[in-house]
């Protein structure tokens, strides 16, 4: 008889303390977690440059850094410094919008680099918001011109969602365990995690918590009325609430009353007055009652009454100088508590005021599990001080982030999907908030691969598999040290006749660039005698690996994507042979530009940039139906410039970190008042520059590929 789930219980936190013990093992070494910045993120609405970026020169220039950081604008990127100071970004805080698997940013955040000071024992608030449900369908619905696609998760997002959900609720225990333990240990001792859930399965969740904070730290069940009306009663009692657990970390957790205003019903204890100026008062209890007899309190004589007080003799004879103790006629004692001392209503944990009711209109984003920003609000106003760094490792629409940068919080939000990633970047962007990063896990397939592999594989295993899951056999170790080169001979399947075709799989820590398709070629032309063709299989790409390609004009030479999901395949399916024949390696998309303009204009260069084209060459890889994909190809090849969802331009790239001074993206009407499509021309601000400006485009197609064109102008 299979065991019950609270029979697995314990099994399930054992197996989750020793994966996050290997995380943490993990991280003082040098293969450790890291994060790749892909954006530095400067929300502009009009074309001016930002004073953050004179700001940052400013601080170079007067060694405003401490040893070992540096400013974001010479690749440095630092991002921690006292916790109690406020959100500055002159102070080295960067906020972070980061994509791909929580556990591995959790893992990364908590190890730190040289110009990221590790976050363990630093982080004043965590609130997630993880999925409730394994039946939910996370279908994107994409509108472009004259049609609406629908497309299916990404394929990391559903083997991540596939993996939570496997075994059922025992599964999402498994995943969710050992992340609780590393959000405890990125926790501050005076910080809080809110773990927002539902009913199916916020009562076993409820337990790992307890094993992992401790039944002691247990704060408090907030209820939050999400719907005015409930779903449907025709089995039962219509559900209309989530709950959300608090936990603190330490007997010293930080935490701030909040209140709501009075309304008539709050105002109705008020009924006292002692005509003395004052005004009305309630009155409130001074002894202990109930459950607070039993406490062990001391009893002792005030004013001729002896009773168990809840506050010390030295405080009531304050109170009675000040006119504040109530005697009632059987001798009593009560305080008298003001009303216009009072700052509204003290907030309980039954949350189903109006002041947190659902999502209204005018904050949706598009995304379905989107939660009110007055929520977030309350959870950030109450358990993390001014200045301090909240952090949401399910971030989907984004709204944590939204609000703690309005409140004056530092933040980091992360997500899985790109979507979600897509959505928060486009909201803060809307909000002109400070600038910030975008960053991706680095070395992700190589993580992965550990992760599923073991800590001792090797990239060339790796590659190997690689190589064979394309069809092509490995050359001899002579000639193929690295193990990373195959063949495909005359007879393969699928390959002409006659013909011999040179295989390299890239490794997944690189970027797959001009370099490494010289050397290809090199390699297709000399070695063992010459080959017909060479095809290059990469993980990961230079930004201008369009333009590289298009360049070298070598027809040749193919350039194709390793599935970034094919590990998670791997683990899934067993083996090679049960995958062989079932990976697509798909082909680039690349951007082109008009010729750039830049005109001098006192000490300022005006730079006008201008998309051609937008080529989608592998709408294979993107999860649709038949139907979809022929209304995705019609859109394509009659408007390609509508499938970008967001662009942003760098007036001077560096070539290693992009930094957007200029962004504009579908459904932003400050630009134009067209939502369905971006505008195609900007005219960019920049300090004036003699001699070449190295400039950079970048675009997000509306399935999540980015592509980026560099070049260069001279001004006029």
């Amino acid at each position: 008889m299979p065991k019950s789930l609270i029979e697995q219980l314990p099994e399930i936190v054992a197996q989750g303390r020793k994966q996050a013990e290997k995380i943490l093992e993990s991280i003082e070494s040098r293969h450790r977690v890291n994060l790749q910045t892909r954006e530095v993120v400067l929300p502009a609405r009009d074309t001016k440059e930002q004073d953050w970026i004179a700001q940052q020169r400013k601080n170079m220039q007067r060694g405003a850094f401490a040893p070992g950081q540096g400013s974001l604008l010479d690749n440095h990127q630092p991002l921690l410094s006292d916790s109690s100071a406020p959100q500055d970004q002159s102070n080295g805080w960067v906020n972070r919008l980061i994509y791909g698997d929580n556990l591995l940013a959790m893992a990364a955040l908590l190890a730190g680099d040289e110009q990221t000071p590790s976050l363990r024992g630093k982080v004043d608030l965590i609130y997630i918001d993880p999925p409730f449900d394994s039946k939910a369908d996370y279908r994107t619905k994409v509108t472009l011109p004259g049609v609406e696609i629908e497309q299916k998760p990404t394929v990391i997002e559903q083997f991540a969602y596939s993996d939570t959900w496997s075994d059922g609720t025992a599964s999402y225990l498994a995943m969710i365990t050992p992340r609780l333990i590393l959000m405890r240990e990125l926790l501050a001792d005076t910080g809080s995690i809110y773990v927002h859930l539902d009913w199916h399965v916020g009562h076993y969740v409820k337990l790992v918590l307890d094993e992992v904070f401790g039944k002691s730290f247990y704060k408090n069940c907030l209820i939050w009325k999400k719907l005015n009306s409930p779903k449907s009663q025709s089995k039962g009692y219509g559900n209309q609430h989530d709950q959300i657990y608090l936990y603190g970390k330490s007997e010293n957790t930080f935490f701030s009353p909040v209140y709501r205003p009075f309304d008539s019903k709050a105002l109705e204890p008020y009924i006292y007055d002692d005509d003395d100026g004052r005004g009305k008062y309630r009155l409130i209890e001074i002894e202990a009652q109930g459950v607070q007899l039993t406490s062990g309190r001391k009893r002792f004589d005030f004013m001729g009454r002896i009773a168990p007080y809840l506050y010390n003799i030295d405080t009531l004879n304050e109170w009675y100088k000040d006119n504040r103790i109530y005697e009632s006629r059987n001798g009593r004692f009560s305080k008298k508590q003001y009303l216009k001392e009072m700052e509204g209503v003290l907030i309980s944990d039954l949350w189903v005021d109006e002041h947190v009711a659902p999502i209204q209109s005018a904050e949706k984003v598009g995304y379905d599990t989107q939660k009110p920003e007055s929520l977030l609000e309350r959870i950030i106003n109450s358990s993390c001080p001014k200045g301090g760094v909240a952090i949401d490792f399910n971030g989907g629409s984004g709204t944590t982030a939204a609000v703690a940068e309005k409140l004056g919080r530092r933040w980091i939000t992360t997500d899985i999907g790109k979507p979600a990633c897509m959505v928060m970047r486009k909201r803060l962007i809307d909000q002109e908030a400070n600038p910030f990063l975008y960053q991706a896990i680095g070395d992700y397939q190589v993580e992965t691969a550990k992760a599923h592999l073991g800590r001792d594989f090797r990239i060339g295993d790796l590659s190997q598999i690689v190589l064979s899951l394309y069809g092509a056999l490995p050359l001899p170790p002579d000639v193929n040290p690295q193990r990373n080169l195959g063949q495909i001979s005359a007879f393969s399947v699928g390959n002409a006749r006659g013909s011999k075709t040179l295989v390299l799989a890239d490794s997944p820590n690189k970027l797959t660039g001009t370099a490494t398709l010289k050397k290809a070629i090199a390699q297709r032309d000399t070695l063992m005698g010459g080959w017909d063709r060479v095809v290059v299989l990469g993980w990961n790409f230079e930004p201008s690996i369009g333009e590289t390609i298009t360049a070298l004009n070598d027809d040749r030479l193919e350039v194709l994507v390793i599935p970034p999901d094919l590990i998670d395949r791997l683990k899934k399916r067993g083996d090679v042979d049960n995958l062989r024949g079932k990976i697509r390696f798909s082909s680039l998309q690349y951007l082109t530009l008009e010729p750039l303009k830049s005109v001098r204009r006192g000490e300022e260069d005006e730079l006008t940039v201008s998309l051609k084209n937008y080529v989608l060459l592998s709408p294979e890889a993107i999860n649709l139906d038949d139907a979809n994909r022929q209304a995705l190809q019609a859109v394509a090849n009659k408007e390609p410039l509508a499938l970008i969802e967001y662009w942003a331009v760098d007036p001077d790239y560096d070539g290693k970190v992009f930094r957007s001074v200029w962004q504009d993206y579908r459904g932003n009407t400050a630009n134009d008042d067209d939502p369905l499509r971006v505008v195609t021309q900007a005219t960019v601000i920049a300090p004036a520059k003699h001699g070449q400006r190295k400039v950079c485009v970048r675009v997000v197609d509306v399935f999540g590929f980015e592509a980026e064109v560099v070049t260069t102008v001279e001004a006029l």
